[in-house]
């Protein structure tokens, strides 16, 4: 289909955010949410847009993530007031390991001021940032590097990382499913971010609203093995009920609510 200019200006939003619930775009656009309701369905069967529980998302496949440019744009503000966010609750002096991912290369950079931090991670972008720290020591761990964006993923990486036992695991992950299981595309950095959990003890997660209902191939962990999970909106149901069942605290970065 060739969408009319209304059509390609929802378009326009939900790339813009990856993902907006039907009442935003009402509200964004204007227009009633039965009009929403009739572009979205219409946009979804040209397979241009995804639809999920009140919602509507950038169409995705399961084993396979967005190109890495890519990522790094979509959804930046969001992103940044997740990394202040995070950046305002790691204290000094504490040691971390920080994984693969567009949104914790966001929170190195606002971790650039901190002193006396012990970072360990998988991912050179993280480790360049950090490396500007004079306050920061950085430990890069092992593995195969992926050129696509500098992840250092393989079983040499697990056992280096299980040589640690650090205060804080910082995790981005690529989709969170309806029954709270964290998910990710490869299966390769899933071992890896197991390793963090595992040797974390305090393991913190980072998802902008857009990893909601998001689908990806390989299960990393259920709710209840992380302990705080940073996001940019108030989560949609049913993640409120299961977060708070898991006994994780859920801040949303850029407002006072939390769950």
């Amino acid at each position: 289909m060739t969408p009319n200019p209304r059509q390609a200006l929802l378009l326009d939003e939900v790339r813009a955010r990856g993902s907006m619930s039907v009442e935003a775009l009402a509200d964004r656009l204007m227009v009633t949410l039965q009009t929403v309701r009739r572009d979205v369905k219409l946009l979804a069967d040209a397979n241009l847009l995804a639809r999920f529980h009140g919602g509507v998302r950038v169409p995705s496949s399961t084993t396979e993530n967005i190109e890495y440019l890519q990522r790094q744009l979509l959804n930046e503000g969001a992103k940044q007031r997740i990394a202040r966010t995070v950046a305002a609750a790691v204290p000094a002096g504490c040691s971390l390991i920080i994984n693969i991912g567009t949104t914790t290369e966001a929170i190195a950079r606002e971790l650039l001021h901190h002193k006396g931090l012990r970072v360990i991670t998988n991912n050179l972008n993280v480790a360049a940032i950090l490396s500007d720290n004079p306050d920061c020591e950085v430990i890069v761990a092992g593995g195969i590097v992926r050129a696509r964006d500098r992840g250092i993923v393989g079983e040499v990486t697990v056992d280096f990382i299980k040589q640690f036992k650090v205060d804080i695991g910082l995790i981005g992950i690529s989709g969170i499913e309806a029954d709270g299981t964290l998910r990710d595309f490869d299966y390769r950095e899933v071992k890896v971010a197991r390793a963090i959990i595992e040797h974390s003890r305090e393991v913190w997660v980072a998802a902008d609203h857009s990893k909601f209902n998001r689908p990806a191939m390989v299960e990393l962990a259920p709710f209840d093995q992380i302990d705080m999970l940073f996001t940019d909106a108030a989560p949609p149901a049913p993640f409120p009920h299961l977060l708070r069942e898991a006994g994780v605290n859920c801040v949303t970065c850029g407002s006072e609510e939390n769950a």
